[in-house]
């Protein structure tokens, strides 16, 4: 294989966290980190970020806040003539 090169390895890196790139094309991103610091680098902080987000995912947001975001979106949809699917 030869080296995808930083701009492509950075380009794709959201879809090759989330496991979302044919097999050719992450392999190449694989190899590139290997021997790219920079890269891997951006890549670890990717892998932090990614975690972060699925734990404050699987926490509920309280009641209250529920009702207000909820109440707040059906006022935006309403003055756009779109409907909220409950």
């Amino acid at each position: 294989m030869t080296d995808c090169g930083c701009e492509k390895a950075r380009a794709e890196l959201e879809e090759y966290l989330h496991h979302e790139l044919c097999r050719e094309d992450a392999a190449d991103i694989r190899e590139h980190m290997e021997n790219c610091a920079d890269c891997r680098g951006e890549y670890r902080v990717g892998i932090a970020i990614t975690e972060v987000v699925q734990r404050a995912c699987k926490e509920s947001a309280p009641e209250e806040l529920r009702t207000v975001v909820l109440a707040r979106i059906r006022d935006i949809q309403s003055d756009h003539g779109v409907l909220l699917v409950d």
